[in-house]
């Protein structure tokens, strides 16, 4: 499998959710199976088949998220030097040719993508129209609606 590229970010949110998991959530789960299957019939006790259900979750989880990390190239975009080209990890502030409306994005990973955020994944459309390009270059998008033109003003490595 090909490695896949992340932020710091991403790989500190990730190793942080499986130490929760790790430490927290399969503990608590472990032990609400064993109250559960104390209260006797496991074939109608609610409580223990959804523990058991949470327990298979929160072990996929765990499995997923060590894979995730096991295939990471983490990209720490703060230890480049900046040269107003758009590269992985960086925030690019775009500029709608027809609006002028200004948009500001930071170019993450699949699993680090949150559009509320700000965060675009390296593989969307928006992302793989601007890498490789520099500040002042306009780039077309294509979107479900046609072509969008947008004018680089910024490409930042924070």
């Amino acid at each position: 499998m090909n490695r896949v590229p992340m932020t710091v970010e991403g790989a500190e949110a990730l190793r942080a959710e499986l130490e929760n998991l790790k430490k927290v959530e399969r503990p608590a789960v472990v032990t609400a199976i064993a109250e559960a299957r104390e209260h006797g019939d496991l074939k109608e006790n609610a409580e223990y088949h959804a523990a058991r259900e949470k327990q298979g979750f929160i072990e996929g989880r765990i499995k997923d998220i060590e894979s995730k990390l096991s295939y990471a190239q983490v990209v720490d975009v703060k230890a480049i030097e900046p040269s107003g080209r758009v590269i992985f990890g960086t925030t690019v502030t775009i500029i709608n040719c027809e609006t002028d409306e200004e948009v500001t994005y930071k170019i993450v990973g699949d699993d680090e993508a949150d559009v509320k955020a700000h965060k675009i994944s390296v593989n969307s459309p928006i992302a793989r129209a601007l890498i490789g390009k520099e500040e002042g270059d306009v780039v077309n998008v294509q979107t479900p609606s046609g072509g969008i033109e947008y004018e680089i003003d910024e490409v930042e490595h924070i």
